[in-house]
């Protein structure tokens, strides 16, 4: 009895040390902040910096002294990109990997929608402690591309969940291993008509909430000097830039959860393959592409674009959801 809790437990560590937990989102998070950065350079006609770079820049930035602003609360100011960090872990735990799931339960859906919200509110909380007039307007932004964002990711998510639980018999089915299961019988949900609006409108609001150009209103290099991260330096800033790297695996790999779920092997390391590579076009598509091409918004063409263009898309999946269509 004892050896089974303490192999249970050696065997849940691991899913969070390494798979599919911390070593495995710091690897592939920061490889896709860096074919990100990379591609959007050869958009852009320069050669750009290496894949690697992003690993570069958080081994210095470690290494590297912590300032703390004489006016900043100081447990805050330290605290707040850990939990942001964690939550993030969290979440890539939850979301099945085709077939294989580290955690599951029957509200899966309900549990990341609200820890997706904990990054942006650590770097608010963060900011705010700062005392910066810079991380003040800057987390403001941030509160309104949370609330333009968050509409039509619930659609998006509702639209699934209806699709998947008339199908299963339930009403509403928010089990990402149960839509996995469904898919992998029944094949991909984005080969379904009904599924393709939101799909589009998950694929548009990656960008939105991973914080990537065009929707870095919160940062705005050249307007804010940074924003909310204005006051941060060394080892408190690359978890911040960590957590950003791994928030764009964490949505394009819910994305292959949600939409794509029948394409796997049912051999893990395979599966984990195929979705690091679907993620990496995903990272190509909805965020260098649109990085590459679109000037940045400004925070009422945000909040606009969100509440129309993507939440019409999202309602009109979760309508035909809605009449089994």
């Amino acid at each position: 009895m004892i050896t089974t809790i303490l192999l249970d437990a050696l065997q849940y560590l691991g899913y969070i040390l390494i798979f599919p937990g911390f070593l495995f989102c710091f690897l592939i998070g920061m490889l896709l902040c860096g074919i990100d950065r990379k591609l959007v350079a050869r958009m852009q006609k320069r050669v750009g910096p290496p894949i690697l770079q992003p690993f570069y820049d958080f081994f210095k930035l470690m290494g590297k002294e912590t300032i703390i602003p004489a006016q900043a609360n100081r447990t805050v100011f330290l605290v707040a990109p850990l939990f942001g960090l964690a939550a993030l872990v969290v979440i890539q735990m939850f979301i099945p990997i085709f077939s294989f799931s580290a955690f599951s339960g029957m509200a899966d859906i309900i549990v990341i929608l609200y820890l997706l919200l904990i990054p942006a509110l650590s770097a608010i909380m963060g900011a705010a402690a700062t005392g910066s007039p810079y991380a003040g307007v800057g987390l403001s932004r941030e509160m309104v591309v949370i609330i333009s964002c968050e509409l039509p990711l619930v659609m998006v998510l509702l639209a699934v969940a209806k699709t998947v639980g008339d199908a299963l018999g339930v009403g509403l089915c928010f089990s990402l291993s149960d839509i996995a299961a469904y898919q992998a019988v029944n094949g991909s949900l984005i080969t379904k008509l009904s599924m393709i609006p939101a799909a589009l409108a998950f694929m548009m609001v990656i960008p939105g909430e991973t914080g990537n150009h065009p929707f870095d209103a919160a940062e705005a290099e050249t307007e804010l000097c940074e924003g909310m991260l204005a006051e941060y330096s060394g080892a408190p800033l690359g978890v911040y830039k960590l957590s950003h790297a791994i928030k764009m695996l964490t949505l394009t790999s819910l994305f292959v959860a949600l939409f794509l779920g029948g394409l796997g092997t049912g051999i893990v390391i395979l599966d984990a393959i195929i979705m690091v590579v679907i993620c990496v076009v995903l990272t190509a598509v909805c965020i260098s592409l649109v990085h590459a091409i679109t000037a940045r918004l400004k925070i009422e063409q945000i909040f606009k674009y969100y509440w129309t263009v993507v939440s019409g898309l999202a309602l009109i999946s979760l309508v035909l959801a809605w009449y089994g269509l």
